[in-house]
Formats: C-alpha cells, sequence, structure tokens
C-alpha cells in the first residue's frame, strides 16, 4: 500500500515567486533525502522558475501560472486548468505537497492534484478540507505563533516523517553557482576596477512591492558613508531599476559602481556568493544571498514577518509601527514609516559591523532585529 515511506515521485507545489521558491529549499531536501530514489519535481509559476536552474535537489520543473494569485494574467478560459490536470495524471505522481504562506488558500491546488489522481495530498489548511487533502495539517498560523517561512515547511513535510538526516547545515536555503557565471562575474568585476583586497559591499535598492522600498535618499546617504568609511559600492538591478540606482548614485556625490541590467539571475546569484555583505530591501537577492552564505543588512518593511534572512549573519532593520503586519503592497498609511524613519547611519553601522564579523560555523541564531521606535 502506497504511503509517505513509500512515495517516490513527489510533486511540490509553490506557485509564488523566486524568494518563495527558494525559502522552500531545505523542505524540498527533506524530502529528497527521506527515501534514496526518491524524485521531486516543483511546479512554481513563471517568476519562480527562473531559479530552478540553480536549486540542486530538483529532478523536473512544471511552469504554472494559476488563476489563484493576483500576480497571473486574466484567463479567456479554464482550458490551462484542464490541461494541466491531465499533465499531472500522466505524471503518475505519488504524493503532492501543497506549499503555502499561512494567508495563502490551498485548496485550489488541493482540487488540481485530487483531479489528477494524485493519491497523498499534503498542506497547512486552515478550514477542514474534507477529502481535498489526504494529510491535513490544520494551520496554526498566525492564531497561535508565526514561523519562519523555511520553518514553516520543515515542519509541514516533517508531518509525514520527511525529517531526513538535515543538521543544522542541512536546513540552510542552498542555490548551486555555475561555475560559468562566477567566471562572467570576475570579468566584470574587474572591468569595474573593483579592489578586491578592499572591502565592498552590493546595494540592491529595489523591490516589487512599494511597501518594501527603502527611499532612494537614505540609500544614498548610507551608500555615501561608506565610501567615506573606505568601503566600495556596486549597485544592483534589473532593467526597470536603471533609473533608480543612477538617481541614487548622483544623490551620492561619490564614487561608485553600477552593475544594473548588466547580470543574469545566474550571474546575480554569483556575484551575491562573492559580495562580503548585500544591503537590500526585502525581495528575492536577499533570500539568494542568504542561500550563498552572504551576510544581508535587510531593510524590513514591516508588512509580514516570516521571511527575515535565513541562516546567514544578518541585521534587520527598521522602525516599528502599530500598523506593522499589514501585508500590504502599497502602504495602507501612506507614510511607509516602518522603512522611512530607518537613519542611513543604522545601515551603515550594520554594513560595517558584518564587514567585520567572521562566518560562524553555525549559520543559525545569528538574526539581529533592530527596531527604532
Amino acid at each position: 500500500m502506497l504511503d509517505w515511506n513509500t512515495a517516490k515521485n513527489i510533486l511540490c507545489i509553490r506557485l509564488d515567486t523566486i524568494g518563495d521558491v527558494i525559502m522552500t529549499t531545505p523542505a524540498m531536501r527533506a524530502l529528497k533525502t527521506a527515501h534514496p530514489d526518491r524524485r521531486i519535481t516543483l511546479m512554481t509559476s513563471s517568476a519562480g522558475a527562473a531559479i530552478a536552474p540553480l536549486l540542486p535537489d530538483l529532478d523536473d520543473l512544471i511552469v504554472y501560472d494559476s488563476p489563484w494569485l493576483k500576480a497571473t494574467a486574466p484567463r479567456v478560459d479554464s482550458a490551462p486548468e484542464y490541461a494541466m490536470i491531465e499533465q499531472l495524471r500522466r505524471s503518475q505522481y505519488d504524493a503532492a505537497v501543497i506549499f503555502t504562506v499561512y494567508s495563502q488558500n490551498p485548496l485550489p491546488s488541493a482540487f488540481l492534484c485530487y483531479m489528477a489522481g494524485i493519491p497523498l495530498r499534503l498542506a497547512h489548511c486552515h478550514e477542514n478540507p474534507y477529502q481535498l487533502l489526504t494529510d491535513w495539517i490544520k494551520d496554526p498560523e498566525p492564531e497561535q505563533f508565526t514561523r519562519h517561512e523555511v520553518q514553516r515547511q520543515l515542519d509541514l513535510v516533517a508531518s509525514v516523517g520527511c525529517r531526513g538526516e538535515l543538521d543544522e547545515w542541512d536546513k540552510r536555503m542552498r542555490l548551486e553557482v555555475p561555475p560559468d557565471a562566477l567566471v562572467q562575474v570576475q570579468h566584470k568585476l574587474a572591468e569595474l576596477d573593483i579592489e578586491r583586497d578592499r572591502p565592498w559591499v552590493v546595494i540592491h535598492p529595489g523591490a516589487t512591492a512599494p511597501s518594501r522600498r527603502y527611499p532612494p535618499e537614505g540609500f544614498a546617504i548610507a551608500a555615501r558613508q561608506l565610501v567615506q568609511a573606505g568601503v566600495q559600492v556596486i549597485f544592483t538591478g534589473t532593467q526597470p531599476e536603471i533609473e533608480l540606482i543612477e538617481s541614487i548614485r548622483l544623490l551620492m556625490e561619490m564614487p561608485s559602481y553600477s552593475l544594473g541590467d548588466r547580470l543574469s539571475l545566474s550571474e546575480l546569484t554569483a556575484l551575491l556568493s562573492l559580495a562580503p555583505v548585500l544591503i537590500s530591501n526585502n525581495t528575492g537577492p536577499v533570500h539568494i544571498a542568504a542561500a550563498v552564505g552572504t551576510p544581508v543588512v535587510d531593510l524590513y518593511a514591516l508588512t509580514n514577518p516570516q521571511h527575515t534572512p535565513w541562516g546567514v549573519p544578518n541585521r534587520v532593520l527598521f522602525h516599528d509601527v502599530p500598523c506593522r503586519i499589514c501585508y500590504k503592497s502599497i502602504c495602507p498609511e501612506g507614510h511607509h514609516h516602518c522603512l522611512r524613519l530607518v537613519e542611513p547611519e543604522r545601515v551603515v553601522d550594520a554594513a560595517l559591523e558584518l564587514l567585520q564579523t567572521p562566518v560562524q560555523d553555525s549559520p543559525f541564531n545569528q538574526t539581529v532585529l533592530l527596531a527604532k521606535v
């Protein structure tokens, strides 16, 4: 009889973006290591799929933009869903694990798997799923407590015995840096004339959600003070963030470097694997940096509590506000105080402290929350 101990062909569903997929990697590794012959397929969104080539524990990938997530374009009809059910049915998965944050409903994904005939179906769920889930973990969040997103997913797979042999180091998020990407980044650093014997940091000033963006003038002041302290500053960002990057560099009135719109995702990962410290809003590169072992200064908008850097030395900077944990992409109060009131000097102090702190033997218990009321 098929059970979680004998299931070999596992579908992992994480229909979110890059950071969410990365934070699920320890749980997928636990599933993988629980059985020597286990095959792991990730189903994720187009956005989340971008990081899949760097995930070492994946055997296959399904790209699916579901109509129950806000980023998906409006559907003409339900044909993609019928096609996905048939694709899943043909793949003959033994089990499906549905990974969600506690504010998401797993039941649409569970229904997809039920219709595809996947025998075992596991998820956190607030309401009784009845037959849609064979293994229902009643969601304790946020009523009883709130966990880090990585721990939430590790706890989910542990409920069906998939603890594997994970020690503290193996619970890290993990990405594989392609050797060719590393070579390309080293060439680009050489072209910038970065002095590798002098301290340097990467600053990633963009974020998709406006509520999670530290003010450009704050970045400029912090970057200027870092340069004055002898630290070289490299900016990164995508093509739409070039204007933001250049505005910060102009406000700095000090020398800096930019690799904005000059890096593929693999190359950004390679750069962050080399960087002594990343300074960033709470966005995808924070989790990429953590997955390659790089310390992080995280300018953490208080929109949610679960996504701080995992498993690396870090400093989480915010200004405490009554409207915390709003889950909004746009500040509902309009003042952005949880970020705007973080003084640039705190960013500089945090970065300099991390530059001077050797990486510890264990990656855990390194988070330092630095709030100012």
